[in-house]
Formats: C-alpha cells, sequence, structure tokens
C-alpha cells in the first residue's frame, strides 16, 4: 500500500477513535429510542386530555382555507385548501416534552454535579494551597532555629545574622570555587 493510503486509513481510524464519533453515536441511538417514548407520551396521555375537549387524534384538527374542503374514503383532500393546524399541535407538544424531559432528566442533573465537583476541586485546590504554605512556614522555621543554633560567630560566609545574604555577595558551597568573593 502507498504512503497516501496509509495515511488516508490513519486518518479515518484517528477519526473514528475521537469521543465525539462514539458519543454522536450513542445520542443518535438513544434518541431514536426516546423518540417512541415521546410518541407514545403523546398518543396515550396528551391526545386523550385533548380528546376530552374534542378529538382524540390532533392530526384531525384542521380548518379549511378555501371552502368546501371534501376528502375521500381514504382521508385525502379532493377539494379546498385545508390547513392542518392539529399536525402542527402535535408537533410542538412533542418537541415541548422531548425537551423537558432532556432538561430534567439530562441537563440539570449533569450541571449540578460540574458545579459539585467544581467545588470539590476548588476545595482541594485551596487545601493544597495551605499545605503547600505551611510547608514553606515549617523550612523556615527549620532555617531559622539552624541559624539561632550556630550562634553569632559561625555564621555562613555571605549571610547576615539574620540569614540573609549579605549585598555584594552570594553563598554557595565547596562545589562553587570563587562564592562568597566580593
Amino acid at each position: 500500500m502507498s504512503k497516501e493510503k496509509e495515511s488516508v486509513l490513519e486518518g479515518f481510524k484517528a477519526f473514528l477513535m475521537r469521543g465525539n464519533v462514539i458519543d454522536l453515536a450513542v445520542a443518535v441511538v438513544i434518541g431514536a429510542a426516546f423518540t417512541n417514548v415521546v410518541n407514545s407520551v403523546v398518543k396515550g396521555l396528551i391526545n386523550p386530555v385533548v380528546g376530552a375537549f374534542g378529538t382524540q387524534d390532533l392530526n384531525k384538527y384542521s380548518s379549511c382555507l378555501k371552502a368546501p374542503c371534501e376528502t375521500n374514503d381514504a382521508g385525502e383532500v379532493v377539494s379546498g385548501i385545508p390547513i392542518m393546524w392539529g399536525t402542527v399541535l402535535s408537533a410542538v407538544l412533542t418537541f415541548l416534552i422531548t425537551a423537558a424531559v432532556v432538561y430534567f432528566l439530562m441537563v440539570l442533573p449533569m450541571a449540578k454535579y460540574l458545579a459539585r465537583r467544581a467545588r470539590q476541586q476548588a476545595t482541594t485546590e485551596q487545601v493544597q494551597e495551605v499545605v503547600e504554605v505551611s510547608e514553606l512556614e515549617v523550612l523556615k522555621e527549620i532555617r531559622d532555629t539552624l541559624i539561632a543554633q550556630r550562634g553569632p560567630g559561625t555564621a555562613v560566609p555571605g549571610q547576615t545574622t539574620s540569614g540573609q545574604t549579605a549585598p555584594g555577595r552570594t553563598t554557595g558551597g565547596p562545589n562553587n570555587p570563587g562564592q562568597g568573593n566580593p
């Protein structure tokens, strides 16, 4: 196989292995199954409630723009111009139910979970900062104690008695020749 074909196949493989493609495929499958649930709710609950005021099938609600609207036995319009507003109402109700279920069962819980996780992470970071600051304070205390134990006559060359480096001087060990010279 040529290098160009290999690179195309490698690119396609990388595309398929991205999380977004797999997430999208799962969303499409769940969405298709969820559509059946929503349609069942509309047909089993919403339509009978609407049917208490009129017909149970929202699709039968219509008006005639150009009278008279006549239909044949199959339900097809043979004369007139019908406006099928019942179909639109059914689609809007289906959309609203779908949006409500998605929001209350998926979006809202996920938002609360992410907010709680962010608060926990912020708390963890604050604790870590406090630990780092306290470690620094402990190291400073150890340094000050060691300097105090040496006494004033045994100060490290290049440092003042407070443990600070004298101006124009640097401190160092035996591996850094010339250290401590002005």
